[in-house]
């Protein structure tokens, strides 16, 4: 079969990380629109290689290269591999970074391309891989770039990765905000081995994230001894190392039940019973000046639960200090402390800001409007389709 459309990421999929769960609203939605079309992602594991679900083909990366940079490239070239195979009937092809996106703005297409930027690896490898020399990182700005100016619209989830964008050069008329969403769940039973009474951490465990911050403000919340922190990580256990030492180390390991690689229903039942959830994002140079939209924040709003998260641009687009949770100086685990000792002290001031973040989601921030908002970006460089 020869798709219209193409949708591809250097990342895994299916996963419990929140790129998982905005990739298959994405390609849901450009699915949806162009009758099927090809998924292209990282796969591993038990994942099959290949796999087809009515007019939809996924195919997955699985080559073991245990260098990044490496394995990255691998990727680009098994991308264009895979888009030759429809070059001649692609009309969208959608990426996520610049390894995916290197391929589809070839010499010679007839696709559009539509460049989502979720971060800026030129930026986000520092943090991930600070063996990395300059000169790489040089070399990834630079792609990115190309990439960027040869691709016909970039869709960004915050403002503030958009004018990261911008800075970058390219014109504001061809950045289009596309935010992050999330469903607002019904009821949920309380998980069987939930504690009596928890705060809650989702998410990845890589630095920024800043889930060291949150165990040492829980530290000193010793005196509150029924309180427990959940820690529903997106990511294998064996990433956990560190921060388990860490814990070991200040005396809170026995006060955190760790959850990993949760389906992301049973993450959402987490979240809805717990009195506060925390997004203890640091304040360095990913999330500042690359920015992030944290979808641990929409999706607590949705679960109608109070958000202590830092005080950054990208947050602040989300939430409101006051209305839907606090927000707190990131990287102060005193602050962090305090403002979440406040909130249980005050359950129904918490209770009335869950309930503000639901509505706040369910006016503005729903999966549906936000595929919508990417649908006005098909429209925009593309006639309308012609068939299924």
């Amino acid at each position: 079969m020869k798709h219209r459309a193409a949708y591809v990421a250097f990342d895994r999929f299916p996963s419990s990380k929140g790129s998982g769960v905005h990739i298959a609203q994405m390609a849901d939605e450009l699915f949806a629109r162009f009758g099927g079309g090809l998924l292209a992602v990282i796969g591993g594991g038990d994942l099959p290689r290949y796999q087809r679900e009515g007019t939809r083909e996924i195919a997955r990366f699985d080559a073991r290269i245990p260098n990044l940079i490496d394995r990255a490239e691998a990727f680009s070239g098994w991308v264009a591999d895979h888009l030759a195979e429809h070059w001649e009937t692609l009309e969208v092809c959608h990426v996520r970074d610049p390894w995916s996106a290197l391929p589809a703005v070839a010499d010679g297409r007839r696709h559009k391309v539509v460049y989502e930027v979720n971060g800026l690896p030129s930026i986000e490898m520092s943090h991930t891989w600070p063996w990395a020399a300059p000169s790489t990182l040089g070399k990834i700005r630079e792609l990115e770039r190309f990439c960027l100016e040869r691709s016909d619209a970039i869709v960004v989830p915050s403002r503030v990765i958009g004018e990261a964008v911008r800075d970058r050069g390219v014109p504001g008329d061809r950045i289009h905000l596309v935010p992050n969403g999330a469903e607002v769940p019904g009821e949920t039973g309380r998980p069987a081995d939930a504690p009596k009474r928890y705060v809650i951490y989702v998410g990845a465990l890589q630095p920024w994230q800043g889930l060291d911050v949150l165990m040492r403000a829980f530290a000193r919340l010793a005196d509150l001894g029924d309180l427990r922190l959940v820690v529903c990580a997106s990511v294998p256990e064996r990433r956990a190392k560190p921060l388990r030492r860490l814990a070991e180390r200040i005396g809170v390991a026995e006060r955190i039940d760790w959850r990993f690689t949760l389906p992301h229903h049973e993450v959402a039942a987490w979240l809805a019973h717990a009195e506060v959830s925390v997004a203890p994002l640091t304040g360095c140079a990913r999330n500042l000046d690359q920015g992030c939209a944290p979808l641990k924040v929409i999706e607590s709003m949705a679960a109608g639960v109070p958000v202590v998260a830092s005080d950054l641009p990208a947050v602040r687009e989300l939430m409101a200090d006051g209305e839907h949770g606090r927000l707190v100086p990131a990287d102060r685990p005193a602050e962090l402390a305090r403002t979440v000792r406040i909130l249980l002290e005050y359950p129904a001031e918490a209770t009335a800001m869950g309930r503000n973040g639901r509505a706040h989601i369910e006016e503005g921030l729903t999966w549906a409007r936000s595929r919508a908002r990417l649908a006005d970006v098909y429209r925009t460089i593309t006639p309308a389709p012609t068939g299924g």
